[in-house]
């Protein structure tokens, strides 16, 4: 499994209460009624995982317009 695939079940299981993402063939273990408050909260890590993931870019500054190097935020 991947580590995108990780953080995918751990929100999910966290935040949805959904015990895993495989498919059962079970519609009662495949679908689930959600309130928009999780689906929102679970919507907000999932985009914050991502932003933390993604690999630093370089920019020129505005102010200086010197080469820099802009990095996410480690993780929590």
């Amino acid at each position: 499994m991947h580590a995108h695939d990780e953080t995918i079940e751990r929100i999910a299981r966290q935040t949805l209460g959904i015990d895993t993402l495989e498919t059962r063939h079970v519609d009662r273990l495949d679908i689930h009624g959600l309130p928009v408050w999780a689906i929102r909260q679970a919507l907000e890590r999932a985009y914050e995982a991502g932003r933390r993931a993604a690999p630093p870019t370089r920019a020129a500054c505005p102010a200086c317009g010197r080469a820099i190097e802009i990095r996410p935020l480690p993780p929590t």
